[in-house]
């Protein structure tokens, strides 16, 4: 009997290339997704706001579009232990609703983690992640680092050093995805951003549908799907809980236009369905832009009953009204 089960850590190697099945982002699947996480960007809920700044009828939420991607790089990464983080993640372009999304994963770096004898050997998978559309035209482009368990063993060898994936290189252009945007038809919903300011989002937002949100974004990972393999517990998408502090910084910063970036993003706990996340923004440097906006860094940190489980840095495009 054969299996269907994915590559462990020793059958891995350093340009390995993983190819996706293409996704066409569709109303339907983005109202799911809109349910389950709560987006609440305001251009991708109005359809003449999006038709007015962008000049189209409906852009995907950003946070739609890299939970796709994320969902994607999967096929690396089926035996996935957790996911440590994510780096240098830059929204090359907007996708509205229609197109489709073709994922390749590359690994990029491999290192074995000490062996103890109370665990089964693991080693970290260094990812380099792009996505484009049916025109090959880049979206995404982000490093992700994933803990898989080895297959038998014997040792690897792995040793690379992972501490400066995602950090080398120029920087993206953050404003490339949002060029002809005119952000002076936007309409403004609150008062603009103070550097400095660190805005709590009362209340919490419960993780529900979690291995609906998996299946909807083709994530394979089957510690989001198997409870057993999870160790008793289904573990939640890192994707879900980014998601839902997405829709918190939406009422930290209400004239939030959508996502440039993200600097870093760190899962510094495991989440579980059932378990209420809340958020704190703080809002850090406001630089120059495009007329009408400004791009806007926030670090977003994440708890369940104030045990922090995701530290996230965001480059946000943040409409002002004297810009």
């Amino acid at each position: 009997m054969s299996r269907v089960a994915g590559p462990w850590f020793d059958d891995l190697e350093r340009g390995q290339l993983f190819a996706s099945s293409p996704y066409t982002l569709t109303d339907g699947r983005a109202a799911m997704h809109q349910a389950i996480v709560g987006d609440r960007f305001p251009l991708m809920l109005d359809a003449g706001a999006s038709n007015r700044v962008a000049g189209r009828r409906q852009i995907a939420h950003p946070s739609f579009v890299t939970d796709v991607a994320i969902g994607q790089s999967t096929q690396a990464t089926q035996h996935v232990k957790a996911n440590l983080f994510y780096r240098r993640l830059a929204l090359l372009k907007q996708p509205s609703i229609g197109e489709t999304l073709h994922t390749t994963t590359e690994v990029v770096g491999l290192r074995e983690n000490s062996r103890r004898p109370d665990r089964s050997p693991t080693g970290l998978a260094a990812l380099r992640v792009t996505t484009v559309d049916d025109a090959a035209r880049p979206v995404l482009d982000f490093y992700r680092c994933a803990m898989l368990p080895l297959r038998g063993d014997a040792e690897t060898g792995h040793a690379d050093d992972l501490t400066a994936i995602g950090t080398d290189g120029p920087e993206p252009d953050l404003l490339r995805s949002v060029a002809g945007w005119n952000l002076r038809e936007w309409r403004h919903l609150g008062a603009p951003p103070v550097e400095g300011d660190v805005v709590q989002v009362l209340g919490g937002d419960v993780v529900s549908s979690a291995p609906e949100l998996a299946r909807l974004t083709l994530n394979l990972a089957r510690v989001h799907h198997d409870a057993e393999v999870a160790g008793g517990r289904r573990l939640v998408y890192g994707g879900h809980t980014i998601g839902i502090a997405a829709a918190h910084v939406a009422r930290a910063v209400p004239d939030v236009v959508t996502v440039l970036g993200w600097d870093s993003c760190d899962h510094l706990a495991p989440v579980h369905e059932d378990d209420v996340l809340a958020s704190v923004v703080q809002i850090g440097s406001i630089g120059p832009a495009v007329p009408g906006a400004r791009i806007v860094r926030a670090r977003v940190i994440t708890s369940v009953e104030g045990r922090d489980v995701l530290d996230w840095r965001v480059a946000l495009l943040v409409a002002v009204p004297d810009a």
